[in-house]
Parts: C-alpha cells; structure tokens; sequence
C-alpha cells in the first residue's frame, strides 16, 4: 500500500512535470518562430540644396524596397523579402531635399512589417519609370525629377534612371551598418535609408541629369541616435559667416579610407545635425569657405558615436596672406583594354592623418562644390588617350593640413592645431557602371594617386592649381 502510494506521487509529479516542459518547449518554439517586425525609415543631411547648392527639389517616387539574406543574390534569385508591400499600389514620392520630421527622417516606407528573423546582407530599392500615375504629383507628369536653384519658375527637369526601375538600386553589405542588418524572433527594430542625394546626381553634358545613386542603410533607434554640433571659426569662437560649411560623417572602409556616410550644411548659428545615425564608431569631418573668401582647413573629430554632442568644432582659417584655395585637375580614362568605354567616376580629395602613431587618409568636403564628392562621367572624346573613353575634373581644396581631435564630451571640441609643413593630397576614384543602380565597373573599381602629372608628391598652395597624375581604369564594361 505503501510503495503504491509512493508510486502514484511520483507518477503525478512526473506528470505535472512532463506538462510543464511540453509547455515551456512549446512557448519557446512559439517565440523562436515568431517573425520580427521592422519599421523602414528613409533620410537624406543633404549639401546640395538652396540657396548655396545647384537644387532647390529633388523628387524619387519608392514604389518597393526588398531585402534578401545572401549578399550575393542576383535579381531573380529567391529570397527576396518584401518590406514595403504598402507601396505596389501606392507609390511614395519624396523629396530628398525636403524638410525632415524631427530633423530625422523624410519619410516612413513601411512600419509595422513582419519578416523572418535572420542576417540580412542586401537591400535593393525600386525606383518608379516614367509610366507610374501618382496624385499631386511634384514632377508633373513624370516620377522623378529636379528643380534648381537658378530657376525662379521652378520647372520640374527630368531624372532619368535605367535599371533603378527594374533590378533597383543595390545596397550591398559594404554600405549597411556592420555589414549587415540582424533581426531576432518577436524583436522590433527600427532599419534606415540614407539617400546621398548630393554625390547621386550626374550632370551630363547635354544638361539633361542622370542618378547615379549613393545609398546607405543601418539600424537606427530614432529618439537617441543623432549626432549634432555646432561650427566656429577658432579665433572669434563665432559661426563662419556666409559662404558654405561642409560637415561629414566618415566611417572607415576595409583599406582604412575614412568614406563619407552622411552630410550636411550648417545652419546660420553654425549649428548641423545628423540623425538617425546608425550604430557604430565615427569620425565628424568640417570645412568651409566663407563669404569673405577666406578658407579654413578641415577639423577631424574622431570617435564620435551615435547620441554625442559635439559642441563646438572650431575650424583653424588657411594661414598665409592667400586666403583662396588650391585647385587640383585632372584626367581620368577607362576601357575594356582595347577599346573605350564609358562609366561613372565619384571622386573623393583625401589628406593624410596621423592618427594614433598609423596614417590614416580622410576624406574632405569640397565646400567650394557644394558636396562632400564630385561625380563625373568619361566619354569618348578627341582629347582622350587611344582606345578609351576619358574625363577632366577640377575641384577646389583648403591649401592647409587638417586639425585632428578625439572627441571629447566637454562641450567644446579641443582639436590639435595643424602640422606644419607640405600639404599633401591623394585622389580617390571609385568606377561605376552608368545606370547600373551602384554596380561597380572596371577591375579593379577603385584607384588612387598620390603623384603630380611630374611623378612627384601631389602638394597644393593657396591660389595655385596642381595636375594629378592620371587615373586609367582597365577592364571596364
């Protein structure tokens, strides 16, 4: 009687228990496969814009935005995830230069969108053709267009795409926040869309404009992920009058190249602001050309995290009695080895750093053009070598080396004064395959010198213009 006391108690435990475990295994099978939900915000710190910039509007119509785990997945492949399925029926026209909601973001794409958890690696955003039909349309009957600045009537030009309106434009694991975009079961995370409406404007020669689009993407929280301060000249402590003041957000690639992410203009107190910022490390990049034609070299701030606050960036004013800029030109030329062939060229003005005993080579704005790059596209031309397609460039720098910080969260950025001494440049092209959505061309895609066309250092001097040595790109499409 005894034992079969003991046994039924035991069985009951056993019972209860094994009720338990098929409960707690059926509650984590639940959460494990609960899908996770996404919110797709896009934003554009834009440099471009009136009244210094060439455009007053920039307007793309988003009429899908998908994401696929494979870094590699072609255009058919499957995979292919929807995150904005709102948008077949209802495309979104947004002006890239327009006002941000809470200086945040310009638009939200999709909220609320469930998707398996996984790694992401790649995103693609469709662009609208010409067919689409939208209410209140900005570009009248087109979807995608330009006004700008210099036009009082503000007539709507053409943006014309190729394959953003078929295959879209490509965000590879290179341009998304730590190279890729991870979600957990049942988890909410906020996923953003900077569009680089400035570096993704080609002016072609027959006046007509093309998009060669510059995207990033990365997660962002949206109340604490922004990045602000406020630019001074370092003597008077006061905002840089007049003129035009670049700011950069850099993040550092594979090579060590600080690439810029994000930028923007200061506003009449000196004052920019970058936000949603995608979590990481980051280097703030400043330089301007005021209205008195005084030029002040870069100011560096290193280290700069999302939620920081800068304070102050004081810019050092170009030393001398030339206050002007340098100029450097140059040549680049592409072909498939035989013959030329044409392709999208973005070109950044590097200088070099020290940074923690290693040189490192920054990228500094080109405050004179209105933009953190320059784009330019090589075509056949009289001038170029035999066999290829080619381009001539001309941009404007500080003639001074850069004030380099770590940031500090005292309020007031405190950079060390500039190196004495040469100022040196290297220039960076990166190739393109025109109106391929982002698709890199030549092999290898991307070149640099360092050399004049003399094969000497490549060293500017306020007021005075240096030829780079030429950039020959092989193996183009």
């Amino acid at each position: 009687m005894r034992k079969s006391a003991v046994f039924c108690a035991f069985a009951l435990v056993s019972a209860i228990g094994c009720a338990l475990l098929l409960s707690c295994s059926s509650t984590h099978n639940m959460v494990s496969n609960s899908p996770a939900t996404i919110n797709l915000t896009l934003s554009d710190p834009a440099t471009c814009s009136a009244p210094q910039g060439p455009f007053s509007h920039i307007f793309v119509t988003i009429v899908d935005v998908r994401i696929n785990a494979s870094s590699s997945a072609g255009d058919q492949d499957p995979g292919w995830v929807d995150l904005t399925p709102n948008l077949a029926q209802s495309p979104q026209q947004v002006d890239l230069l327009g006002q941000a909601n809470n200086q945040c973001f310009l638009a939200m794409l999709g909220s609320s969108i469930e998707i398996q958890p996984g790694t992401y690696q790649q995103i693609r955003v469709i662009l609208a053709d010409g067919s689409v039909t939208l209410k209140n349309n900005s570009c009248g009957s087109m979807a995608n267009c330009v006004t700008l600045t210099s036009d009082t009537t503000n007539s709507p030009l053409p943006l014309l795409l190729s394959s953003q309106a078929q295959t879209g434009i490509k965000i590879p694991s290179g341009q998304i926040a730590g190279g890729q975009f991870v979600v957990a079961a049942a988890e909410t995370k906020d996923l953003d869309i900077d569009f680089n409406a400035c570096a993704s404007i080609v002016t072609q020669g027959n006046g007509q404009f093309r998009l060669k689009p510059v995207l990033h993407a990365g997660e962002v929280n949206l109340t604490s992920s922004s990045v602000n301060g406020r630019v001074v000249d370092s003597v008077s402590g006061q905002a840089i009058i007049a003129g035009n003041t670049i700011v950069a957000l850099e993040q550092k690639d594979s090579s060590g190249v600080d690439r810029v992410i994000m930028e923007t203009t200061t506003d009449s107190t000196g004052g920019f602001v970058f936000c949603p910022v995608a979590a990481g490390s980051y280097d703030v990049v400043a330089v301007s050309s005021n209205g008195a034609l005084i030029t002040y070299g870069a100011t560096i701030i290193t280290g700069v995290q999302p939620g920081n606050s800068l304070g102050t960036v004081p810019l050092v004013a170009q030393a001398g009695t030339v206050m002007s800029p340098a100029s450097i030109t140059g040549q680049i030329t592409t072909g498939t080895g035989s013959i030329g062939t044409a392709a999208d060229i973005s070109l950044s003005m590097l200088q070099p750093v020290l940074e923690n005993g290693t040189t490192m080579l920054a990228t500094i704005p080109l405050a004179a053009q209105s933009s953190a790059t320059a784009t330019v596209t090589t075509a056949a031309d009289a001038s170029c070598p035999a066999n290829t397609d080619c381009a001539s460039y001309t941009v404007s720098v500080p003639a001074a080396n850069p004030s380099l910080g770590t940031f500090s969260t005292s309020g007031a950025q405190t950079p060390a004064a500039p190196m004495s001494g040469p100022v040196n440049y290297t220039v960076d092209a990166i190739a393109f395959v025109p109106g391929g959505g982002g698709t890199l061309d030549c092999s290898p895609s991307g070149l640099q010198t360092n050399s004049n066309s003399n094969n000497t250092s490549l060293v500017v001097t306020a007021g005075n213009s240096v030829t780079a040595a030429t950039l020959a790109f092989t193996g183009c499409q």
